[in-house]
């Protein structure tokens, strides 16, 4: 774990990495849309509404994915004080948070011609808000922190914070099944999936796809951040020449 805690050595493949997954990205969601769209039947309950799974089902997947690995790195930081670590949870904490966002969204899009209503207080739908103000106040704590003339490094309240959240995550998962709820129940498990193949295939693609860029804009947001910090280093350098 601690190879890559020199950032030159990280940046050394973060570069070359990061074209790849933006493009077979942006590639795989584009190839997924296309058949969700015009290459499958609508669903033989809900008509053509079901295709805005093929985002939503990404969107939350990444919302609840972004969390687990910021609480990791929380982790990382607190136990091991790896250098990178913060500065990946700075990272993940945006771009989790849009998606998060995106996956409320859908959800209340979908939910309007499904449910009769843009919004209900059920577990899913209220866990997930949840969710979406722990990013907010994580990004609030990050930027209010001294942490950014650390190199980066998350303060310990941050990194408590991120584990303490991540209470939510299993919350978030078994709200369906623990209270009664307008949302639907699990459709994919590890037993199998209650969505034909017909209009499962697509989901893959979408999935895969938001999940590479996911990690392109992660990787395009540590080097900005190393980039910062580097420039920041200099700065003081010069700083304490001139002194």
């Amino acid at each position: 774990m601690h190879a890559y805690a020199n950032p030159t050595r990280f940046l050394a493949i973060a570069r070359p990495l990061t074209p790849w997954l933006l493009g077979l990205g942006v590639l795989l969601v584009l190839a997924g849309a296309w058949a969700g769209l015009t290459q499958v039947p609508g669903d033989y309950k809900q008509g053509e509404t079901a295709r805005i799974l093929y985002v939503h089902v990404p969107a939350a997947w990444l919302g609840m994915g972004g969390w687990t690995s910021l609480a990791l790195a929380g982790l990382i930081q607190l136990v091991w004080r790896h250098p990178l670590s913060g500065i990946a949870a700075r990272a993940i904490a945006v771009p989790g948070m849009l998606f998060t966002a995106l996956c409320l969204a859908t959800g209340s899009i979908w939910g309007k011609p499904t449910w009769g209503t843009w919004w209900e207080w059920d577990g899913r739908m209220t866990s997930m808000l949840v969710l979406l103000f722990l990013y907010a106040g994580f990004i609030a704590l990050t930027n209010g922190d001294d942490g950014q003339r650390q190199g980066g490094s998350l303060s310990r309240g941050a990194a408590i914070y991120a584990l303490v959240g991540a209470i939510n995550i299993p919350i978030i998962n078994r709200s369906v099944v623990w209270w009664n709820s307008l949302h639907q129940g699990p459709s994919i498990t590890l037993r199998g999936s209650s969505i034909d193949n017909a209009l499962l295939w697509p989901l893959g693609l979408t999935l895969l796809g938001f999940s590479l860029l996911f990690g392109a804009i992660v990787l395009m947001r540590m080097r900005r951040i190393i980039a910062d910090n580097r420039v920041a280093a200099r700065l003081r350098r010069l700083a304490d020449e001139e002194d």
